[in-house]
């Protein structure tokens, strides 16, 4: 049987299925190419980063190129907007910037990969739901004093289709979806330890308020003694 005969034979419950395998198609092919290194977290561009602040901190449009070059450059522009914005931002203040923009580029890794971790556990279910569709149907159809045994078996293995097909999809969704989680496990560590590496750097370019130093107390006038 060819696929668009089994498609038709298995009737409306694999439509579902189909549906779910182009979306899942096109989320994977998204996510490899939105979840490469040159786009996340270039291997060379914290220590670029750092030889260019060595001495000053970058101009604007500098910090903006930085912004669009990548996730990672961003959350590290936005580091560097902070202290440029606030000379005298405090090391945890500075802390909490990048944790706020880490949670944000996080969120950006993880865009889709909950719709296709859906796609591969609800696709099993869909064909179940199509088999057991297709067995009531077929056992429905039967009449009381008994049916042809060979049609019989035809129609249940037209039925299990749905169940294969629901596999063929689930399984490949699965295994994509674990090895994008990987990836922005992955990609999540390199930022954390890159803001570790840049935090003391950027300390460096803020200005510290300088303790009060107590007034010393005045020296004690003698009382006047009378004659």
């Amino acid at each position: 049987m060819s696929l668009f005969s089994i498609i038709q034979a298995a009737g409306w419950p694999i439509w579902p299925l189909l549906l779910c395998s182009v979306v899942a198609l096109t989320l994977i092919i998204e996510r490899f190419s939105s979840l490469r290194t040159v786009r996340i977290a270039p291997v060379t561009l914290l220590d670029e980063v750092m030889s260019v602040t060595r001495a000053n901190l970058p101009a604007a449009d500098v910090v903006n190129k930085l912004a669009q070059n990548s996730v990672l450059g961003l959350l590290m522009a936005t580091g560097l907007r902070a202290v440029i914005a606030d000379a005298r931002i405090s090391e945890d203040g500075l802390r909490q910037v990048f944790e706020s923009a880490g949670r944000a580029a996080v969120h950006q890794m993880e865009r889709y990969l909950n719709a296709l971790g859906t796609i591969a556990s609800a696709a099993p279910l869909l064909g179940l739901l199509g088999t057991v569709v297709g067995m009531i149907e077929i056992f429905g159809s039967q009449s009381p004093t008994g049916g042809n045994p060979a049609l019989l078996a035809h129609g249940i293995s037209i039925a299990l289709y749905n169940t294969a097909f629901g596999l063929i999809i689930a399984i490949p969704s699965l295994m994509f979806y674990r090895y994008f989680r990987g990836l922005v496990d992955g990609f999540t560590l390199d930022m954390e330890q890159a803001t570790e590496r840049l935090v003391p750097h950027l300390m460096r370019f803020s200005v510290r308020t300088p303790p009060a130093v107590a007034a010393a107390p005045l020296p004690a006038v003698p009382a006047a003694t009378t004659a």
